[in-house]
């Protein structure tokens, strides 16, 4: 402490003289006597924990055996392995896992697949033909939630299918009729996707069975008049042959 200080000091009381000595310490940097340097005003300040001085580490120094370990548990690739693609999933293909499933299952993506509280699309109708019993539909699901399929023929119900089901039998539709298909859920009925089914002419196998018979009829009565001739050639030449044989005698 310089002279004068001390001289102001004497004419002061003790407190007031013990509270300027602190205050006087507190501008005045302090002698660091640990390995730790001074705090720099000028450097941002670091988390907590760390330092900012040059005494850190540089990456001639860096040493793989001195890094600390952690409890904090690593993370591992844990998305599905289809995440991001299409599913394998056919929509009118009966008895397969359904795309719901498949989609929770590996992460792969079902196109336009609706909730519980919407209306369904309506499926696709692929085909109304005669498979020789009865006519047979043949659908594709739409990609929403259904719970039923509902088949009319000339705007009356027909049939009712369960949501597995892609294809079912009607019966037999003996005059042209439009065969529609429709998908329902616990919300609505979806629109109907519909197709014209013509029957076929059912006399056609009993034409061509009539006409059968009737070439085999013709073949068999060609093979008998070829028969009779070919006996009557032979009589004919054995009757030459013993006129000969008397002329002879």
């Amino acid at each position: 402490m310089s002279d004068s200080a001390m001289a102001a000091s004497r004419g002061l009381p003790v407190p007031l003289v013990i509270v300027c000595l602190v205050l006087i310490r507190g501008y005045s940097p302090l002698p660091t006597t640990s390995g730790v340097a001074a705090m720099d005003p000028t450097r941002p300040p670091g988390p907590r924990g760390y330092t900012t001085d040059d005494s850190l580490l540089s990456v001639e120094d860096y040493d793989p055996d001195r890094i600390e370990t952690t409890d904090a548990p690593i993370r591992s690739n844990t998305l599905p392995p289809l995440w991001g693609k299409r599913c394998n999933y056919d929509p009118c293909l009966e008895s397969q896992v359904s795309c719901s499933v498949l989609k929770a299952k590996t992460g792969c993506l079902c196109p336009g697949f609706t909730t519980q509280r919407e209306a369904p699309e309506e499926p696709n109708l692929k085909s109304v033909s005669w498979n020789g019993s009865e006519v047979v539909v043949h659908w594709c699901e739409p990609y929403s939630y259904v719970t039923v399929y509902i088949v009319r023929v000339a705007g009356k119900e027909r049939q009712r299918f369960g949501k597995d089901r892609r294809a079912g039998g009607l019966g037999d539709i003996e005059e042209v009729s439009e065969v529609c298909v429709a998908a329902v859920n616990d919300v609505a009925e979806s629109k109907e996707s519909c197709m014209m089914y013509r029957p076929r002419d059912r006399s056609l196998p009993l034409k061509a069975g009539l006409i059968g018979g009737a070439l085999g009829l013709l073949l068999l009565l060609l093979l008998a008049v070829l028969l009779w001739r070919h006996k009557r050639q032979r009589k004919q030449q054995a009757s030459i042959s013993m006129r000969e044989t008397a002329e002879t005698q």
